[in-house]
Protein backbone atom coordinates (compact mmCIF):
# COMPACT_ATOMS: atom_id res chain seq x y z
CA UNK A 1 0.00 0.00 0.00
CA UNK A 2 1.18 3.51 -0.79
CA UNK A 3 0.79 6.50 1.50
CA UNK A 4 -0.40 9.42 -0.66
CA UNK A 5 -0.18 13.13 0.21
CA UNK A 6 -0.86 16.15 -2.02
CA UNK A 7 1.05 19.43 -1.61
CA UNK A 8 0.73 22.85 -3.25
CA UNK A 9 3.77 24.24 -5.07
CA UNK A 10 4.48 27.97 -5.36
CA UNK A 11 7.34 27.96 -7.90
CA UNK A 12 7.09 24.85 -10.06
CA UNK A 13 10.28 25.51 -12.07
CA UNK A 14 12.31 25.91 -8.89
CA UNK A 15 10.63 22.90 -7.32
CA UNK A 16 11.48 20.67 -10.29
CA UNK A 17 15.13 21.72 -10.07
CA UNK A 18 15.23 21.07 -6.31
CA UNK A 19 13.46 17.74 -6.75
CA UNK A 20 15.97 16.52 -9.32
CA UNK A 21 18.96 17.68 -7.29
CA UNK A 22 17.56 15.99 -4.15
CA UNK A 23 17.10 12.73 -6.07
CA UNK A 24 20.85 12.30 -6.66
CA UNK A 25 21.34 10.67 -3.27
CA UNK A 26 19.49 7.56 -4.53
CA UNK A 27 20.89 4.69 -6.59
CA UNK A 28 17.89 4.52 -8.97
CA UNK A 29 16.34 7.68 -10.45
CA UNK A 30 13.86 8.35 -13.26
CA UNK A 31 12.93 12.00 -13.83
CA UNK A 32 10.50 12.78 -16.68
CA UNK A 33 9.71 16.37 -17.68
CA UNK A 34 7.30 17.69 -20.34
CA UNK A 35 8.78 21.20 -20.02
CA UNK A 36 5.23 22.63 -20.17
CA UNK A 37 5.03 21.74 -23.88
CA UNK A 38 1.40 21.92 -24.97
CA UNK A 39 0.27 18.47 -26.09
CA UNK A 40 -3.01 16.63 -26.38
CA UNK A 41 -1.98 13.49 -24.52
CA UNK A 42 -0.42 14.09 -21.12
CA UNK A 43 -1.07 13.01 -17.54
CA UNK A 44 1.63 14.91 -15.65
CA UNK A 45 3.91 17.89 -16.14
CA UNK A 46 6.78 16.14 -14.36
CA UNK A 47 7.41 12.80 -12.63
CA UNK A 48 10.18 11.65 -10.28
CA UNK A 49 10.63 8.04 -9.15
CA UNK A 50 13.53 7.05 -6.86
CA UNK A 51 14.86 4.24 -4.68
CA UNK A 52 14.01 0.72 -5.85
CA UNK A 53 11.88 -1.47 -3.59
CA UNK A 54 12.09 -4.22 -6.22
CA UNK A 55 13.63 -4.27 -9.70
CA UNK A 56 14.20 -6.35 -12.84
CA UNK A 57 17.36 -6.30 -14.95
CA UNK A 58 17.98 -8.65 -17.85
CA UNK A 59 19.45 -9.15 -21.31
CA UNK A 60 17.22 -9.61 -24.36
CA UNK A 61 16.57 -13.36 -23.87
CA UNK A 62 12.91 -13.86 -22.88
CA UNK A 63 12.90 -10.22 -21.69
CA UNK A 64 9.32 -9.30 -22.54
CA UNK A 65 7.92 -12.39 -20.83
CA UNK A 66 10.02 -11.68 -17.73
CA UNK A 67 8.78 -8.07 -17.72
CA UNK A 68 5.18 -9.27 -18.11
CA UNK A 69 5.46 -11.51 -15.06
CA UNK A 70 7.15 -8.75 -13.04
CA UNK A 71 4.49 -6.20 -13.99
CA UNK A 72 1.64 -8.60 -13.13
CA UNK A 73 3.20 -9.53 -9.79
CA UNK A 74 3.89 -5.99 -8.57
CA UNK A 75 0.66 -4.35 -9.86
CA UNK A 76 2.31 -1.05 -8.99
CA UNK A 77 4.11 1.89 -10.57
CA UNK A 78 7.17 0.72 -12.54
CA UNK A 79 9.84 2.94 -14.12
CA UNK A 80 12.66 2.04 -16.47
CA UNK A 81 13.68 1.41 -20.03
CA UNK A 82 13.59 -0.91 -23.04
CA UNK A 83 16.86 -0.96 -25.01
CA UNK A 84 16.81 -1.20 -28.82
CA UNK A 85 18.45 -4.63 -28.76
CA UNK A 86 15.32 -6.22 -27.30
CA UNK A 87 14.61 -6.69 -31.02
CA UNK A 88 16.59 -9.91 -30.55
CA UNK A 89 13.85 -11.20 -28.23
CA UNK A 90 11.03 -10.61 -30.71
CA UNK A 91 12.79 -11.64 -33.95
CA UNK A 92 15.66 -13.88 -35.09
CA UNK A 93 18.16 -11.01 -34.93
CA UNK A 94 21.47 -10.33 -33.21
CA UNK A 95 23.64 -7.46 -31.99
CA UNK A 96 27.37 -7.99 -32.41
CA UNK A 97 28.61 -4.43 -32.86
CA UNK A 98 30.90 -2.64 -30.38
CA UNK A 99 29.34 -1.65 -27.05
CA UNK A 100 31.27 0.78 -24.85
CA UNK A 101 28.40 1.50 -22.46
CA UNK A 102 27.48 -1.98 -21.18
CA UNK A 103 23.88 -1.18 -20.16
CA UNK A 104 21.42 -4.07 -19.55
CA UNK A 105 18.86 -4.55 -22.35
CA UNK A 106 15.98 -4.02 -19.92
CA UNK A 107 15.73 -2.39 -16.50
CA UNK A 108 12.64 -1.46 -14.45
CA UNK A 109 12.13 -0.74 -10.77
CA UNK A 110 9.28 -0.30 -8.34
CA UNK A 111 10.03 3.02 -6.59
CA UNK A 112 9.73 3.53 -2.87
CA UNK A 113 9.22 7.27 -3.46
CA UNK A 114 7.19 8.81 -6.28
CA UNK A 115 6.30 12.44 -7.09
CA UNK A 116 3.66 13.33 -9.71
CA UNK A 117 3.53 17.04 -10.57
CA UNK A 118 0.53 18.58 -12.36
CA UNK A 119 -0.01 22.33 -12.41
CA UNK A 120 0.73 23.71 -8.95
CA UNK A 121 0.14 20.42 -7.12
CA UNK A 122 2.43 17.49 -6.45
CA UNK A 123 0.98 14.11 -5.49
CA UNK A 124 3.49 12.20 -3.35
CA UNK A 125 3.19 8.39 -3.24
CA UNK A 126 5.43 6.54 -0.75
CA UNK A 127 5.59 2.76 -0.50
CA UNK A 128 5.36 1.40 3.03
CA UNK A 129 6.47 4.66 4.59
CA UNK A 130 5.02 6.80 7.36
CA UNK A 131 3.51 10.29 6.90
CA UNK A 132 6.36 11.86 8.86
CA UNK A 133 8.92 10.68 6.29
CA UNK A 134 7.00 12.34 3.47
CA UNK A 135 6.81 15.60 5.42
CA UNK A 136 10.51 15.44 6.25
CA UNK A 137 11.50 14.77 2.63
CA UNK A 138 9.21 17.49 1.30
CA UNK A 139 10.74 20.10 3.59
CA UNK A 140 14.22 18.92 2.64
CA UNK A 141 13.41 19.24 -1.08
CA UNK A 142 12.12 22.80 -0.65
CA UNK A 143 15.42 23.89 0.90
CA UNK A 144 17.73 21.70 -1.21
CA UNK A 145 20.60 23.36 -3.04
CA UNK A 146 22.50 21.67 -5.84
CA UNK A 147 26.21 21.32 -5.05
CA UNK A 148 28.58 22.93 -7.53
CA UNK A 149 30.86 20.55 -9.39
CA UNK A 150 33.36 20.76 -12.21
CA UNK A 151 33.03 19.16 -15.61
CA UNK A 152 36.07 18.04 -17.54
CA UNK A 153 35.44 18.68 -21.21
CA UNK A 154 35.45 15.28 -22.91
CA UNK A 155 37.33 14.74 -26.16
CA UNK A 156 34.56 13.78 -28.58
CA UNK A 157 35.46 11.41 -31.40
CA UNK A 158 33.40 10.20 -34.36
CA UNK A 159 32.97 6.45 -34.82
CA UNK A 160 32.21 6.71 -38.58
CA UNK A 161 34.05 9.29 -40.71
CA UNK A 162 32.19 11.46 -43.21
CA UNK A 163 33.66 9.46 -46.10
CA UNK A 164 32.65 6.17 -44.51
CA UNK A 165 29.19 7.52 -43.69
CA UNK A 166 28.60 8.50 -47.32
CA UNK A 167 29.82 5.08 -48.52
CA UNK A 168 27.51 3.28 -46.08
CA UNK A 169 24.47 5.36 -47.02
CA UNK A 170 25.28 4.72 -50.68
CA UNK A 171 25.29 0.99 -49.91
CA UNK A 172 21.97 1.35 -48.09
CA UNK A 173 20.58 3.11 -51.18
CA UNK A 174 21.61 0.10 -53.27
CA UNK A 175 19.51 -2.10 -50.95
CA UNK A 176 16.57 0.25 -51.52
CA UNK A 177 17.00 0.22 -55.30
CA UNK A 178 17.14 -3.59 -55.26
CA UNK A 179 13.87 -3.67 -53.34
CA UNK A 180 15.28 -5.14 -50.09
CA UNK A 181 13.84 -2.22 -48.10
CA UNK A 182 11.90 1.01 -48.70
CA UNK A 183 13.43 3.00 -45.87
CA UNK A 184 15.91 2.55 -43.02
CA UNK A 185 17.14 4.69 -40.16
CA UNK A 186 20.94 4.78 -40.24
CA UNK A 187 22.81 6.02 -37.15
CA UNK A 188 26.36 6.87 -36.18
CA UNK A 189 28.01 7.32 -32.80
CA UNK A 190 30.04 10.12 -31.26
CA UNK A 191 31.94 9.04 -28.16
CA UNK A 192 34.52 9.98 -25.53
CA UNK A 193 36.78 7.74 -23.47
CA UNK A 194 38.16 8.69 -20.05
CA UNK A 195 35.20 11.06 -19.69
CA UNK A 196 34.39 12.62 -16.34
CA UNK A 197 31.21 14.71 -16.33
CA UNK A 198 28.64 15.95 -13.85
CA UNK A 199 25.64 14.13 -15.32
CA UNK A 200 23.05 16.30 -13.58
CA UNK A 201 24.67 19.52 -14.76
CA UNK A 202 24.95 18.28 -18.35
CA UNK A 203 21.33 17.12 -18.36
CA UNK A 204 20.13 20.50 -17.12
CA UNK A 205 22.11 22.30 -19.82
CA UNK A 206 20.76 19.97 -22.51
CA UNK A 207 17.19 20.39 -21.29
CA UNK A 208 17.50 24.17 -21.03
CA UNK A 209 18.52 24.60 -24.67
CA UNK A 210 15.95 22.09 -25.96
CA UNK A 211 12.84 22.16 -23.69
CA UNK A 212 11.46 18.97 -25.27
CA UNK A 213 8.17 17.33 -24.23
CA UNK A 214 9.78 13.97 -23.42
CA UNK A 215 12.90 14.90 -21.49
CA UNK A 216 14.28 12.20 -19.20
CA UNK A 217 17.05 11.88 -16.64
CA UNK A 218 17.82 8.26 -15.77
CA UNK A 219 20.31 6.91 -13.26
CA UNK A 220 21.02 3.33 -12.24
CA UNK A 221 24.06 3.45 -9.98
CA UNK A 222 26.86 4.44 -12.43
CA UNK A 223 24.77 4.32 -15.62
CA UNK A 224 23.14 7.53 -16.85
CA UNK A 225 20.82 8.71 -19.60
CA UNK A 226 20.51 12.45 -20.26
CA UNK A 227 17.65 12.72 -22.73
CA UNK A 228 16.11 15.68 -24.58
CA UNK A 229 13.69 13.71 -26.74
CA UNK A 230 10.87 15.37 -28.70
CA UNK A 231 9.29 12.03 -29.60
CA UNK A 232 6.72 9.76 -27.99
CA UNK A 233 7.00 6.06 -28.77
CA UNK A 234 3.80 4.71 -27.26
CA UNK A 235 1.17 5.65 -24.70
CA UNK A 236 -1.80 3.71 -23.32
CA UNK A 237 -4.63 5.42 -21.49
CA UNK A 238 -7.53 3.10 -20.60
CA UNK A 239 -8.27 1.23 -23.86
CA UNK A 240 -6.65 3.77 -26.18
CA UNK A 241 -3.11 3.38 -27.56
CA UNK A 242 -1.29 6.36 -29.07
CA UNK A 243 1.88 6.34 -31.20
CA UNK A 244 3.46 9.59 -32.47
CA UNK A 245 6.35 8.86 -34.84
CA UNK A 246 8.67 11.64 -35.99
CA UNK A 247 10.10 11.67 -39.50
CA UNK A 248 11.14 14.97 -41.07
CA UNK A 249 13.49 17.60 -39.63
CA UNK A 250 14.24 21.23 -40.51
CA UNK A 251 16.59 23.78 -38.97
CA UNK A 252 15.19 26.70 -36.97
CA UNK A 253 16.18 30.33 -37.62
CA UNK A 254 16.18 33.41 -35.39
CA UNK A 255 14.80 35.41 -38.32
CA UNK A 256 10.99 34.95 -38.25
CA UNK A 257 10.60 35.02 -42.04
CA UNK A 258 13.33 32.42 -42.59
CA UNK A 259 11.96 30.29 -39.75
CA UNK A 260 8.44 30.33 -41.21
CA UNK A 261 9.84 29.44 -44.63
CA UNK A 262 11.74 26.48 -43.15
CA UNK A 263 8.55 25.29 -41.47
CA UNK A 264 6.51 25.66 -44.68
CA UNK A 265 9.18 23.97 -46.80
CA UNK A 266 9.24 21.02 -44.39
CA UNK A 267 5.45 20.62 -44.59
CA UNK A 268 5.61 20.57 -48.40
CA UNK A 269 8.81 18.53 -48.83
CA UNK A 270 7.87 15.37 -50.79
CA UNK A 271 10.87 13.37 -49.46
CA UNK A 272 10.12 14.18 -45.82
CA UNK A 273 6.40 13.44 -46.27
CA UNK A 274 7.12 10.11 -47.95
CA UNK A 275 9.47 9.15 -45.06
CA UNK A 276 6.76 9.98 -42.54
CA UNK A 277 3.95 8.22 -44.41
CA UNK A 278 6.01 5.02 -44.80
CA UNK A 279 6.53 4.90 -41.02
CA UNK A 280 2.85 5.70 -40.38
CA UNK A 281 1.94 2.63 -42.45
CA UNK A 282 4.42 0.56 -40.45
CA UNK A 283 2.97 1.82 -37.14
CA UNK A 284 -0.57 1.08 -38.32
CA UNK A 285 0.51 -2.49 -39.02
CA UNK A 286 2.27 -2.80 -35.64
CA UNK A 287 -0.76 -1.53 -33.71
CA UNK A 288 -3.09 -3.87 -35.60
CA UNK A 289 -1.55 -6.87 -33.79
CA UNK A 290 -3.33 -5.92 -30.55
CA UNK A 291 -6.08 -3.57 -31.78
CA UNK A 292 -9.77 -4.39 -31.81
CA UNK A 293 -11.08 -4.85 -35.35
CA UNK A 294 -11.17 -1.63 -37.41
CA UNK A 295 -9.90 0.59 -34.58
CA UNK A 296 -6.53 1.67 -36.02
CA UNK A 297 -6.75 5.28 -37.22
CA UNK A 298 -4.39 8.03 -38.34
CA UNK A 299 -5.49 10.91 -36.11
CA UNK A 300 -3.02 13.39 -37.64
CA UNK A 301 -0.79 12.97 -40.68
CA UNK A 302 2.45 14.94 -41.12
CA UNK A 303 1.75 17.70 -38.61
CA UNK A 304 4.54 20.28 -38.16
CA UNK A 305 5.70 21.04 -34.61
CA UNK A 306 8.39 23.49 -33.52
CA UNK A 307 11.03 22.94 -30.84
CA UNK A 308 13.96 25.06 -29.67
CA UNK A 309 16.46 23.54 -32.10
CA UNK A 310 14.38 22.18 -34.99
CA UNK A 311 10.98 21.86 -36.66
CA UNK A 312 9.69 18.28 -36.80
CA UNK A 313 7.08 16.41 -38.82
CA UNK A 314 4.94 14.29 -36.48
CA UNK A 315 2.02 11.96 -37.14
CA UNK A 316 -0.37 10.47 -34.59
CA UNK A 317 -1.71 6.93 -34.96
CA UNK A 318 -4.24 5.51 -32.48
CA UNK A 319 -5.94 2.19 -31.78
CA UNK A 320 -8.27 0.56 -29.26
CA UNK A 321 -7.39 -2.58 -27.29
CA UNK A 322 -9.46 -5.00 -25.20
CA UNK A 323 -9.38 -4.82 -21.40
CA UNK A 324 -7.69 -8.22 -21.22
CA UNK A 325 -4.81 -7.24 -23.53
CA UNK A 326 -1.52 -7.15 -21.64
CA UNK A 327 0.34 -3.82 -21.82
CA UNK A 328 3.56 -5.79 -22.34
CA UNK A 329 2.07 -7.46 -25.43
CA UNK A 330 1.30 -4.03 -26.91
CA UNK A 331 4.94 -3.04 -26.42
CA UNK A 332 6.33 -6.35 -27.64
CA UNK A 333 4.41 -6.24 -30.93
CA UNK A 334 5.46 -2.65 -31.72
CA UNK A 335 9.07 -2.61 -30.50
CA UNK A 336 11.46 -1.25 -31.66
CA UNK A 337 9.56 1.79 -32.89
CA UNK A 338 9.26 2.17 -36.65
CA UNK A 339 10.75 5.65 -36.73
CA UNK A 340 14.10 4.20 -35.59
CA UNK A 341 14.09 1.09 -37.79
CA UNK A 342 12.53 1.32 -41.26
CA UNK A 343 10.33 -0.67 -43.60
CA UNK A 344 9.97 -3.57 -43.95
CA UNK A 345 11.01 -3.61 -40.33
CA UNK A 346 12.94 -6.88 -40.02
CA UNK A 347 14.87 -6.42 -43.26
CA UNK A 348 15.73 -2.86 -42.24
CA UNK A 349 17.03 -4.00 -38.83
CA UNK A 350 19.25 -6.65 -40.45
CA UNK A 351 20.79 -4.11 -42.84
CA UNK A 352 21.20 -1.56 -40.04
CA UNK A 353 23.14 -4.13 -38.01
CA UNK A 354 25.46 -4.81 -40.97
CA UNK A 355 26.24 -1.17 -41.72
CA UNK A 356 26.32 0.47 -38.29
CA UNK A 357 29.46 0.07 -36.17
CA UNK A 358 28.04 0.52 -32.66
CA UNK A 359 25.48 -1.45 -30.68
CA UNK A 360 22.60 0.95 -30.18
CA UNK A 361 21.71 -0.20 -26.68
CA UNK A 362 19.47 2.32 -24.95
CA UNK A 363 19.80 4.78 -27.84
CA UNK A 364 16.64 4.43 -29.98
CA UNK A 365 15.08 2.44 -27.16
CA UNK A 366 12.44 3.86 -24.80
CA UNK A 367 12.19 5.26 -21.26
CA UNK A 368 8.93 5.51 -19.37
CA UNK A 369 6.57 4.00 -16.83
CA UNK A 370 3.65 1.69 -16.11
CA UNK A 371 0.80 2.67 -13.79
CA UNK A 372 -0.94 0.27 -11.36
CA UNK A 373 -3.96 0.31 -13.76
CA UNK A 374 -1.97 -1.05 -16.75
CA UNK A 375 -1.54 2.29 -18.52
CA UNK A 376 1.91 3.35 -19.73
CA UNK A 377 3.83 6.13 -21.47
CA UNK A 378 7.22 5.82 -23.21
CA UNK A 379 9.43 8.20 -25.17
CA UNK A 380 11.94 7.47 -27.93
CA UNK A 381 15.53 7.80 -26.72
CA UNK A 382 17.00 10.28 -29.21
CA UNK A 383 18.85 13.62 -28.77
CA UNK A 384 20.47 11.96 -25.76
CA UNK A 385 23.79 11.45 -24.01
CA UNK A 386 24.58 8.07 -22.45
CA UNK A 387 27.29 7.77 -19.83
CA UNK A 388 28.86 4.95 -17.85
CA UNK A 389 30.71 6.62 -14.96
CA UNK A 390 32.40 3.38 -13.93
CA UNK A 391 34.31 2.88 -17.18
CA UNK A 392 34.22 6.62 -18.03
CA UNK A 393 32.65 6.06 -21.45
CA UNK A 394 30.34 8.69 -22.92
CA UNK A 395 28.27 8.23 -26.07
CA UNK A 396 25.64 9.94 -28.18
CA UNK A 397 24.29 8.83 -31.53
CA UNK A 398 22.34 10.53 -34.28
CA UNK A 399 20.65 9.23 -37.40
CA UNK A 400 18.33 9.96 -40.29
CA UNK A 401 15.89 8.08 -42.49
CA UNK A 402 17.31 6.87 -45.79
CA UNK A 403 14.84 6.57 -48.68
CA UNK A 404 15.32 6.32 -52.45
CA UNK A 405 15.41 10.14 -52.63
CA UNK A 406 18.17 10.49 -50.03
CA UNK A 407 21.33 12.43 -50.86
CA UNK A 408 24.14 11.02 -48.64
CA UNK A 409 25.83 14.41 -48.12
CA UNK A 410 22.53 16.02 -47.04
CA UNK A 411 21.76 13.12 -44.68
CA UNK A 412 25.16 13.65 -43.10
CA UNK A 413 24.37 17.34 -42.57
CA UNK A 414 21.04 16.39 -40.96
CA UNK A 415 22.92 14.17 -38.50
CA UNK A 416 25.25 17.03 -37.56
CA UNK A 417 22.22 19.29 -37.01
CA UNK A 418 20.76 16.74 -34.60
CA UNK A 419 24.12 16.41 -32.81
CA UNK A 420 24.51 20.18 -32.33
CA UNK A 421 22.84 20.36 -28.92
CA UNK A 422 24.94 17.51 -27.47
CA UNK A 423 28.18 19.09 -28.69
CA UNK A 424 27.12 22.43 -27.23
CA UNK A 425 26.44 21.18 -23.70
CA UNK A 426 29.61 19.08 -23.55
CA UNK A 427 31.92 22.00 -24.36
Amino acid sequence: MRTIITQKIKQTVTFKSQLLAWSQQFREVVFLDSNDYQQKYSSYDCVLAVDAFTSIKTDHHNAFEDLKQYQQQTKDWLFGYLAYDLKNDTEALQSKNFDGLDFPDLFFFQPKKLFLLKGDEVSIHYLRMCDDEIDFDFEEILTYRQPTTDNRQPKIEQRISKESYIAKVTEMLSHIHRGDIYEANFCMEFYAENAKIDSLDIYQKLNNISHPPFAAYFKNNHQYLLCASPERYLRKEDNKVISQPIKGTAKRYTDEILDLKAKTDLAQNPKERSENIMIVDLVRNDLSHTATKGSVEVEELCGIYSFEQVHQMISTVISTVDNVTSPIEILRTTFPMGSMTGAPKISAMKIIEELEETKRGLYSGAVGYFTPTNDFDFNVVIRSILYNAENEYLSFSVGSAITSQAVPELEYEECLLKAKAMFEVLK
